[in-house]
């Protein structure tokens, strides 16, 4: 006698013979949404018992000497081999880890790709989170799966411990987002190449919040309603004079400096001098409360994500200690807020410093203030030595230049700056 799976799997194929020749042509409206919602539900039925089976076919791969049973899937029924294998991890996380899942996929309320999804968000919540957090954010995610789609199922798994641990969250959140930061300073990079038809080609990797901005002001010229100088609306083409003859292309040797260079220049970008954009200046916000700005590991909203493909992957938040920075240059407008999300403070107009201060702090200072830095200080970013959260001043003994580095380096909570008798900052790695 035929194993049942056998049998059922001969039964579908029965059936769907029976209507192969039907012509959906015919069918009413409401009779077409419903099957192609029954379709769906018996798809993801079916799949579930294929992955299944797959999960328990480690003995067919050893039998017929396939490395395993995601090798023998591709050569037996002419699957991509990656995409047996992604089935093939799916099925063990189904069948060890994941029994809200394989359930809801089972009654087909859950498709293979929302599935996939969930799996992921579950499998990158960090080590320390304990078994019991990781089922009720299975529950959830499951549960949201009834109204989700995999795009935004992916961006509710990325936010799940605000749901299921609002305790753990922040920590754990800043902590994923300091790793990615560091990360992306690593392989941040810019290099030119002539093409030799006029052209060059502009290669650049740089970290998320800096492509955020980029895209807010480029997306500011692309909108192709702009409000001109005296208020009406134009498109102007935008052109610049200040063109050189000189060639920059040869002298390139030093990628990532030239990256980390092209991030300077974004931050020391004069917003005020770009186009009008959404009726107000283009501007680039970072939202963030006032505990967690306080905090070592906490994180921050970065308004104007969603320009750039792939945002929702991280480029819609930072660390605090990345935000704390930013609200020393004058580009960035904090948004710190309190409790229910009040804002406590907008803009920088009490703690920037002026013009004049920058200017007299450069004459005291000449260069980055950290222990053996030769940046110029024209090419420096004032930093408040006693933080405004923290009721700092924004007076010139309070002040001191940083080079883009140091100024990362002395808002990293991995690193302790003493100051030295000269005036000069030390940095030792905290230990």
């Amino acid at each position: 006698m035929s194993h049942p799976i056998l049998v059922a799997a001969s039964d579908v194929r029965s059936t769907l013979k029976a209507v192969a020749d039907a012509n959906p042509t015919f069918m009413t409206t409401g009779e077409k949404a419903e099957a192609l919602r029954e379709l769906v539900a018996a798809e993801a039925q079916v799949t579930e018992l294929r992955l299944r089976i797959l999960a328990d076919a480690g003995d067919l791969a050893a039998e017929t000497a396939a490395r395993d049973a995601a090798g023998w899937l591709a050569q037996h029924t002419r699957t991509r081999y990656a995409d047996a294998r992604a089935d093939l991890r799916l099925a063990v996380a189904l069948d060890r880890d994941r029994p809200l899942l394989d359930a809801a996929m089972r009654d087909g309320r859950t498709t293979l790709a929302q599935a996939q999804v969930i799996d992921h968000a579950l499998a990158a919540l960090p080590a320390e989170v304990d078994a019991a957090t990781v089922h009720r954010a299975e529950a959830h995610l499951v549960e949201a799966a009834g109204e989700f789609g995999p795009k935004e199922l992916g961006r509710i798994g990325r936010h799940i411990l605000d749901v299921v641990a609002p305790e753990l969250a922040e920590a754990v959140e800043g902590a994923r987002l300091a790793e990615l930061e560091a990360d992306a300073r690593e392989v941040t990079r810019l290099t030119m190449r002539r093409l030799g038809d006029g052209s060059t080609r502009l290669s650049a990797r740089i970290p998320d919040a800096a492509a955020t901005r980029l895209a807010t002001y480029l997306e500011s010229f692309a909108n192709p309603r702009r409000v001109a100088a005296g208020g009406d609306l134009a498109d102007r083409a935008c052109t610049s004079d200040t063109a050189t003859s000189h060639d920059p292309v040869a002298r390139l040797a030093y990628p990532r400096r030239m990256g980390e260079a092209f991030v300077a220049f974004l931050e020391a970008a004069d917003a005020s001098r770009l186009p009008i954009h959404g009726g107000n200046a283009t501007t680039v916000v970072v939202t963030i409360s006032l505990e967690a700005l306080r905090a070592e590991l906490a994180s921050a909203g970065l308004v104007g994500a969603g320009l750039v493909p792939g945002d929702d992957l991280s480029g819609d938040r930072i660390t605090a200690a990345q935000a704390r920075r930013l609200a020393c240059t004058a580009q960035i407008i904090p948004a710190v807020l309190g409790g229910s999300s009040v804002p406590l403070d907008l803009g920088r107009a009490r703690r920037l410093f002026s013009p004049a201060q920058r200017l007299a702090m450069g004459v005291r200072d000449t260069m980055c203030r950290a222990e053996g830095c030769d940046v110029p200080a024209t090419w420096c970013e004032a930093h408040h030595l006693h933080p405004w959260e923290h009721g700092g001043r924004t007076d010139i003994d309070d002040g001191a230049l940083f080079c883009g580095h140091h100024h990362h380096r002395i808002h990293d909570p991995a690193y302790r700056a003493d100051r030295l008798a000269n005036g000069d900052f030390r940095f030792n790695r905290r230990r």
